[in-house]
């Protein structure tokens, strides 16, 4: 058995379902001869990226909390690598793609999670740019504007899964659709003009269901660990029906969600679980929603954070339009960037892509640099 056979030797394993690595789809092909696997290599380009690099100082749900024990996206996305392997290797499902996808899923989350999404979304849409979603700024870094805006050339299915793991969405459900590199990038494009893209997306491979359930699994009971942790509830405030089905710490929420997928799962070609069980998390994630997110921020909060992304998309949006290359956006960002992505790019997108990849603290720092360079000028 030569090496190349060696790194494929649990394919033969595989079930009937899953993708093989000789399935893997690229949008430019490789001349250089690499002894890793398609997906193998892929998970080599997303953890070697810069964006994800900037995970560990990204918000999950709390933002500006001093507490090391509280997660942040990097935590999240390594649960949901490993949830996902997890019922993966059960599955006899190809690991290596989920484990990219799982680990790139969430590289275009903004400054200050969903809060900061949504608020850079109504930025976008005023300037003409269409929905910021955060599972399409994953997909768009790793095509266009990682390695200095000429991508990672990471592969269809793990792009897919990238973009089609959206899960604030449950379903009892998730089947696969087949797809074309062509009606990929339609569904990618299509996200920036319909309001309601997100929603009818699936992923073309059933490691890509696998990663978008595990994506719930990941964050539904970890988040409730960290607001106790930080009072913001008590466990005892979670409903009986819900604690009686699913349990009541994070593990019990994990072994218990794990194994009804696994178990409804084995051998169809989807994934699924049980009635009980689905009906549960949906009651979990209203709870969450209600006493946990709602919660995450105060209104005077929100208010801050929109006028300090509009600030700072003003600022530079300003510095672009004008061509001042000392400004920030030039030096730290666009002065890296090839020639397509710069001739290809709006002024307004460019901004869009710099805001996106900050993480909280360097956000905060650029504000207050920006507030103070003006006072100056004052």
């Amino acid at each position: 058995m030569n090496i190349k056979d060696n790194m494929l030797k649990n394919e033969k394993y595989l079930n009937e379902y899953a993708c093989k690595t000789s399935d893997a789809i690229r949008f430019k092909e490789y001349k250089e001869d690499d002894i890793r696997p398609a997906f193998f290599r892929d998970i080599d380009k997303i953890i070697y990226s810069l964006s994800y690099t900037r995970y560990t100082d990204k918000t999950q749900v709390f933002s500006h909390i001093d507490n090391d024990n509280i997660s942040r996206r990097m935590t999240h996305v390594q649960m949901v690598s490993k949830i996902a392997r997890t019922i993966g290797r059960a599955l006899n499902l190809n690991e290596d793609l989920i484990e990219a996808a799982a680990l790139g899923h969430d590289l275009g989350h903004v400054p200050f999670g969903h809060t900061g999404e949504r608020i850079l979304s109504k930025i976008s849409e005023e300037h003409g740019e269409g929905y910021f979603n955060h599972n399409i700024q994953s997909a768009r870094l790793l095509m266009y504007v990682e390695n200095e805006g000429k991508g990672r050339n990471i592969t269809l299915q793990v792009l897919d899964a990238i973009m089609c793991h959206n899960g604030e969405m449950v379903q009892d459900r998730y089947e696969p659709v087949k797809k074309t590199k062509e009606e990929f990038l339609n569904e990618y494009n299509n996200s920036y003009i319909e309001k309601n893209a997100n929603s009818k997306m699936r992923p073309m491979t059933l490691e890509g269901c696998v990663v978008r359930i595990s994506d719930v699994v990941g964050y539904i009971g970890k988040d409730i660990e960290d607001a106790i942790t930080l009072g913001v509830i008590k466990i005892e405030d979670i409903p009986s029906d819900i604690v009686n089905v699913l349990g009541k710490t994070n593990s019990d929420i994990i072994n218990t969600v794990v194994l009804d997928i696994i178990n409804n799962s084995y051998g169809k070609p989807y994934i699924t679980m049980s009635k009980e069980v689905f009906d549960a998390i949906i009651k979990l994630k209203a709870f969450n929603y209600e006493n946990i997110y709602a919660k995450a921020n105060t209104k005077e909060e929100l208010q801050t954070y929109e006028m300090q992304f509009r600030r700072v998309f003003n600022d530079y949006l300003k510095d672009v339009k004008e061509g001042n290359y000392e400004s920030r956006i030039f030096t730290i960002f666009l002065n890296n960037m090839c020639t397509d992505y710069i001739n290809n790019t709006s002024d307004e997108r460019k901004v869009i892509d710099y805001i996106a990849g900050m993480t909280d603290d360097y956000f905060v720092r650029e504000y207050n640099r920006l507030i103070d360079k003006k006072w100056e000028i004052l």
